[in-house]
């Protein structure tokens, strides 16, 4: 497979969204796809799978690109987004995509076959010998439909509208198939890589979370990196839910002193090491992972008697799919009283029917 020759040429840097809390009026809708966004360059026998990063991901997902020789033009460039489909369990499974990306060929092969991943075409870059990053959005997406008219899965063209009501049910609708909110471009938009001329909309929930830990900084020993949060199981254990750490770096400094009297030791800590059982997530069980290039993963341990108030989008899992936000200390409630209960479970939609397989 030899390098690509094309009027775009890679690595490009994906066009990006500011989020905003309402769907704007008198645009384009799409639902906002949860998997690795990515820029596909196919010149005849050869294909670069590009990243939002700039580094090609080509040999990971060899079962993509043998998708992309089948379904693509001949000389084309596509964005979209990289996904793994459940169809059984109705979802998209960032976690399990999560795993494709792995130094060792035998196990990107292996992976290919157990967990296959699909790809979202959302927007075309180039097609033949013509750029058409300049022409207007509507335009591209005619181009795009027409391109892909014969397209079979894994390969898909996202859903589009532009009428604001449907987008506000898909966006009410499609969280139920594990999407991740919704995507609104302007009809006469140029594609603009690495500016933030889309809007994203995505959901907002706040929930309360046992203080159960904390990461100090890069900066320093003394300065608070990111608290480590927890939700009470209904078998009493408490489980690692994420953490929230965009705070002043003053605050971090006060946050640092505010916690040392919780400092505690792992002997009696809900997420000792030495007391791990199977079924429960803990932040040690992670601590390996590739995302964190040998990232130090330990954290000091408090007494989980401080209750926090965070914003999150939503759950994958058992966990906050994205960095929570803080809102604010809860000193009215007691630790034990932070279940998941509380929080809101959005109601199932077909992911077939997202895509039109269904």
């Amino acid at each position: 497979m030899g390098r690509v020759d094309l009027p775009v040429m890679p690595p490009v840097k994906p066009m990006l969204a500011k989020a905003q809390p309402a769907i704007p009026t008198g645009q384009l809708y799409e639902p906002k796809w949860d998997g690795f966004r990515s820029i596909i360059f196919r010149h005849g026998d050869s294909v670069e799978i590009g990243s939002r990063n700039e580094k090609p991901m080509t040999r990971y997902f060899p079962e993509v690109v043998d998708a992309v020789l089948a379904n693509f033009p001949e000389r084309a460039v596509i964005d979209g987004e990289i996904v793994v489909l459940d169809r059984e369990r109705n979802s998209l499974e960032f976690e399990v995509l999560q795993q494709r990306i792995h130094p060792a060929a035998s196990r990107v092969n292996m992976l290919a076959r157990e967990t296959p991943a699909s790809f979202v075409a959302f927007d075309l870059l180039a097609l033949g010998d013509e750029d058409l990053t300049g022409r207007p959005f509507r335009e591209r997406r005619a181009m795009l439909e027409e391109a892909l008219a014969e397209a079979a899965p894994p390969v898909h063209v996202t859903p589009i509208t532009d009428d604001h009501a449907l987008g506000q049910k898909w966006f009410e609708q499609f969280e139920g198939a594990g999407l991740d909110g919704l995507i609104a471009k302007k009809p006469d938009g140029t594609y603009q890589p690495d500016k933030r001329v889309m809007t994203k909309i995505k959901h907002e929930r706040t929930c309360d979370c046992v203080v159960a830990g904390y990461r100090v900084h890069k900066s320093g020993p003394d300065v608070i990196g990111s608290l480590m949060l927890g939700l009470y199981q209904d078998n009493g254990h408490l489980a690692s839910v994420g953490v929230i750490g965009a705070f002043p770096m003053a605050r971090r400094r006060e946050l640092f002193e505010e916690l040392q009297p919780l400092v505690t030791t792992f002997d009696d800590h809900p997420w000792a090491w030495a007391k791990q059982e199977d079924g429960e997530r803990t932040p040690r069980k992670a601590e390996a992972s590739r995302w964190n290039n040998g990232k130090d993963l330990s954290f000091v341990p408090l007494r989980p008697e401080r209750v926090v108030e965070v914003r999150y989008d939503y759950m994958e899992g058992v966990r906050f799919r994205h960095t929570a936000q803080f809102v604010r200390w809860r000193p009215d409630r007691e630790p034990e009283s932070c279940t998941y209960e509380q929080l809101e479970v959005a109601v199932d939609f077909d992911l077939a029917e997202v895509l039109g397989l269904s």
